[in-house]
């Protein structure tokens, strides 16, 4: 109920940005980089979305701040948009290393990235940052997020969901199933665009999409219950399919997700898996 609610808040209040900074190349960073430094999958998860929403309100001030200069500007003051861009471009791979380190501290992981391995990593990219530096990104972030960091990842929903469909006498094999929805969570964040993609296409029944219907979908794109509920059907399906539409019905019960929903979902990420139309 708590996620459930949580996850409600998140969608009634989406930046029209959301999403912006999940590409696949800045994924990928992340999890290379989570693996390099040995941080376990909530970390990883939990990183890309700090980064995503710290990235995003950063964003939104320096468009707030551009707007307010345009008066300066005129006046002989202020800074260029350009400036203000090149600021978001200078200190990405540095802001993207402070949020996977809040990561490893925020998940109790025994393997917390101290500033000593961050500053190597930095420095093997040729950067020159030093640890006040390292301290003061960290703390941009924390401010920046209002110290609001220890948010929900689709992680948390998998594991809770698997949880509630053992209790409720869903018998499946526990361990295979839960390294399946580790992998297609992974595949579903590395291929991201293209599954929200094919599931508009599904949804609308047409393959060209508006800019309105594009705009609409975003909270479906951001709907952390309906991807969590989407990658343990497709696991099952996988692993189990003669159990795949009690698991399904009880999905739809625990989290009042419809079946079709759950199924079209499952359908967009087994496409892109296979490689084929009809999966």
């Amino acid at each position: 109920i708590h996620l459930a609610t949580e996850n409600e808040q998140y969608l009634s209040k989406l930046s029209d940005r959301a999403g912006c900074f999940k590409e696949t190349q800045v994924v990928e960073f992340i999890f290379l980089l989570s693996e390099k430094w040995h941080l376990d999958q909530s970390a990883t998860y939990q990183a890309v979305e700090l980064l995503e929403r710290f990235m995003i309100k950063q964003v939104e001030h320096i468009c707030k701040s551009s707007r307010e200069n345009v008066k300066s500007r005129e006046q002989g003051q202020g800074s260029s948009w350009s400036s203000l861009k090149d600021q978001i471009y200078d200190t990405f791979v540095l802001r993207l290393v402070s949020c996977i380190q809040l990561a490893s501290k925020l998940s109790l992981h025994y393997n917390i990235v101290n500033s000593d391995t961050a500053l190597k990593f930095l420095q093997s990219l040729k950067y020159s940052y030093t640890k006040q530096e390292l301290l003061e990104s960290e703390l941009a972030v924390l401010k920046t997020l209002h110290f609001q960091i220890n948010m929900s990842t689709p992680l948390a929903y998998v594991e809770l969901l698997l949880e509630v469909l053992g209790h409720n006498g869903c018998l499946l094999p526990a361990k295979p199933l839960h390294q399946m929805c580790m992998q297609l969570l992974d595949f579903s964040y590395l291929t991201r665009d293209t599954i929200y993609d094919t599931l508009l296409k599904i949804a609308i029944e047409n393959s060209t999409p508006s800019k309105l219907q594009v705009a609409k979908f975003l909270t479906v794109k951001e709907d952390f219950m309906l991807l969590a509920v989407g990658i343990i059907s497709t696991s099952v399906f996988i692993l189990n399919p003669g159990h795949w539409k009690q698991v399904v019905e009880h999905l739809n019960c625990i989290t009042g997700i419809t079946s079709q929903s759950i199924l079209e979902f499952s359908y967009a990420v087994l496409k892109h898996i296979i490689g084929s139309t009809t999966p």
